[in-house]
């Protein structure tokens, strides 16, 4: 499906365009969507885990955004995500096309924004544990998270059986850094171009 720049571009909540047009410049191939929508429903749980946030926060933001087309309620949200092929269960999936996947980018881009405070405290925790030669965990927020991270993607995906906790540690601390990146200005680009660079793979 080829994507074109729709004139009812979302907007933020100042009413700016949240450069819409730099997401549709390079589409993925149908073949990348697959791994794209593992790697969004990645970064969206991460965000959940980190600052305890649930649909319906991501159903404001999409209303904010003027998103509501693609992301029109809790069922909607859902099926998008249960797109993620790692997740479990096979009833309510759906194909994600190209504009999917973009609106969540804006969604997920949007709360880290919002969040950055908390990201930014979380991955200097993360610093100053490395440099003590720390494990994470032993600080209260970063267990925190790592906890409902790990528990949550137990829950959600197939291959959590397959992954030692070290694992979903990793995947767990390697996200949040991530999110500092797209919680930054031209945020949703990053990662938008991101998650095409990793469906190469």
């Amino acid at each position: 499906m080829r994507s074109t720049v729709k004139p009812s571009a979302p907007t933020n909540q100042t009413g700016s365009s949240p450069n819409w047009e730099e997401l549709t410049q390079k589409a993925p191939e149908p073949t990348q969507l697959d791994n794209i929508k593992a790697q969004l429903d990645l970064v969206l749980l991460a965000l959940e885990a980190l600052a305890q946030i649930g649909s319906d926060a991501m159903l404001k933001v999409a209303a904010e955004l003027n998103l509501e087309p693609m992301v029109a309620d809790r069922v909607a949200l859902w099926r998008l995500r249960q797109s993620n092929p790692l997740r479990k269960g096979q009833g309510g999936r759906k194909k994600l096309d190209v504009e999917e996947a973009r609106s969540l980018v804006l969604i997920g881009c949007n709360l880290a924004k919002q969040h950055q405070a908390l990201i930014r405290r979380a991955v200097a925790l993360l610093e100053q544990m490395a440099e003590q030669n720390r494990e994470p965990h032993t600080v209260a927020l970063l267990g925190d998270y790592i906890d409902r991270f790990s528990n949550t993607y137990a829950d959600r995906m197939e291959d959590a059986e397959n992954l030692s906790a070290q694992e979903l540690t990793n995947l767990a601390l390697k996200l949040l850094i991530d999110l500092l990146f797209y919680s930054s200005p031209g945020g949703h680009r990053r990662l938008w171009l991101a998650l095409l660079d990793r469906a190469k793979n």
